[in-house]
C-alpha cells in the first residue's frame, strides 16, 4: 500500500495542534505542527502515541511500515524526511526511544 492509501485509515487528528518528540530528560527535540507539509506526520506519530504511548523499537518500524514508500526515500536521502529519520534511528538501534507529547488547539 501506498502511503496516500494508509494515511485515510489512520484515527483522525482534528484538534490537534502539534505533536511534540521528547528525549528521554523530557526536552524537545522536535515539533510536528499539524499542517500542510507535516500534516501526514502528526497523523503517523498519533496512531504510534495511541497504540504504543511511547517509541520504542517496536513503535519505530510500526511507523516505517506506515510511511510505506517514503521509509525508501527516507534511507535514500538522509534529512530529506526528518520525521522518519528519526524513527529509523531508533529502528536499527542508532538512537533511544522517544516520548510523545499531544499538543490540543487548545493549547
Amino acid at each position: 500500500m501506498l502511503f496516500a492509501d494508509i494515511l485515510p485509515t489512520l484515527p483522525a487528528t482534528d484538534g490537534i495542534a502539534a505533536v511534540v518528540l521528547l528525549d528521554s530528560q523530557g526536552e524537545a527535540i522536535a515539533r510536528l505542527d499539524n499542517k500542510p507539509g507535516t500534516a501526514g506526520s502528526v497523523r503517523v506519530y498519533h496512531a504510534l502515541a495511541q497504540k504504543y504511548g511511547h517509541i520504542d523499537k517496536a513503535a519505530a518500524a510500526a511507523g516505517l511500515a506506515l510511511y510505506a514508500e517514503h521509509t525508501a526515500d527516507a534511507r535514500a536521502h538522509p534529512g530529506k524526511h526528518p520525521s522518519i529519520d528519526h524513527l529509523l534511528a531508533i529502528a536499527e538501534g542508532n538512537a533511544p526511544g522517544l516520548r510523545l507529547r499531544i499538543v490540543l488547539d487548545s493549547e
